[in-house]
C-alpha cells in the first residue's frame, strides 16, 4: 500500500502541477478574499480538482481534506485521510513571484505516512515515506548539521493571525541576533521542503493549516531532522505551530519560544 499511495500522490502533484504551470503569469487571472491577507483563484481550485480527481480514481473510500473544498469523507472506516494545498503560495503565484508549490500528505490513523512537495516552475519533486526516508528528484537528502547559532533559518509572517504579531516579532529579534539570516519567501511547504533538503537550517511559523505543512514534516523528519510544536510535543499538523529543522536548531527554537509564549499562551491571544 506504500508504494501505491506515493505512486498516487505524485501522479496528483504532477496533474495540479500542470494546471500552476499553465496558469502562471496570466495577467487575467482574478484572485478574491477568502479572508483579510487570504486569497484563491481559478488557478487554486482546479488545481485542486486535480489533485483530488487522481486521489479518488485510485483511492474513492478515502477521506480528502483540501484548502479549497474543505474535508471529503469516503467511506466511514476508512483509516486514510489526505491533506491536499492545491497552491501553497497563492500570492507569489498571482504576483509573478516563482516560488510555489503543491503539497500533498497521507496519513494513516493519524500518523502521516506520505508526504510530496511539488515546485512546478524547477521541476523539483520532493517525496517521503514514513520510515522509507526522503528524496529530492529520486535523490536522497538530509539535514544539515548545524546548531541555532549561526543558522540559516525560514520563516512565514502571521499575516492572518494578528494577534499573535507581537510575540512573533519579540521571537523573530532574538533569533535575529543569534542566527545567520532569516528568510521570508512565502510558501510553508516549500520552505520545509528545502529545510530537509539542507538549504535551511530550521523553519519556524505560527498557526499554519494542515496543508501548509503535513507534507514538509514528514519530508524534515525522514531527512532526519525535527519538528514539533511550541512545547515540544507533536501536536503542529491539528495545532499549526512548528518548529523544524535539525535536531540542535530545533532545541535552540524552543529555548527562545519559550522565553516569550507556549501553546497555551498562543491560544489565550485568539480567545480575548
Amino acid at each position: 500500500m506504500a508504494e501505491e499511495i506515493i505512486a498516487v500522490a505524485i501522479e496528483a502533484a504532477r496533474r495540479g502541477g500542470e494546471v500552476l504551470e499553465r496558469y502562471f503569469g496570466d495577467v487575467t487571472l482574478v484572485a478574491e478574499d477568502k479572508a483579510q491577507n487570504d486569497y484563491v483563484s481559478r488557478a487554486d481550485r482546479e488545481s485542486e480538482d486535480a489533485v483530488v480527481g487522481a486521489i479518488r480514481s485510485a483511492f474513492p473510500g478515502h477521506t480528502v481534506l483540501g484548502e479549497e473544498g474543505g474535508e471529503s469523507v469516503g467511506e466511514a472506516s476508512s483509516e486514510y485521510r489526505w491533506i491536499v494545498d492545491p497552491l501553497d503560495g497563492t500570492t507569489n503565484f498571482l504576483r509573478g513571484v516563482p516560488y510555489f508549490c503543491v503539497s500533498i500528505a497521507c496519513q494513516r490513523r493519524g500518523e502521516t505516512v506520505a508526504g510530496v512537495v511539488l515546485d512546478p516552475i524547477r521541476d523539483d519533486l520532493f517525496v517521503a515515506s514514513r520510515g522509507g526516508g526522503a528524496s529530492r528528484n529520486g535523490e536522497p537528502i538530509q539535514v544539515r548539521e548545524q546548531a541555532l547559532k549561526g543558522a540559516f533559518l525560514a520563516t512565514g509572517f502571521p499575516f492572518k493571525a494578528h494577534p499573535a504579531l507581537e510575540t512573533y516579532l519579540a521571537i523573530f529579534r532574538d533569533l535575529f541576533l543569534e542566527t545567520r539570516a532569516i528568510r521570508r519567501c512565502g510558501a510553508a511547504a516549500l520552505d520545509l521542503a528545502y529545510t530537509a533538503r539542507g538549504v535551511y537550517d530550521g523553519f519556524f511559523e505560527f498557526r499554519l493549516q494542515p496543508w501548509d505543512l503535513a507534507a514538509g514534516a514528514l519530508l524534515i523528519e525522514e531527512a532526519g531532522g525535527a519538528v514539533s510544536d511550541l512545547d515540544g510535543g507533536d501536536a503542529y499538523v491539528d495545532g499549526g505551530s512548528l518548529l523544524a529543522g535539525t535536531p540542535e536548531v530545533v532545541d535552540g527554537l524552543r529555548s527562545v519560544v519559550a522565553r516569550h509564549t507556549s501553546e497555551a499562551h498562543l491560544e489565550s491571544l485568539f480567545r480575548t
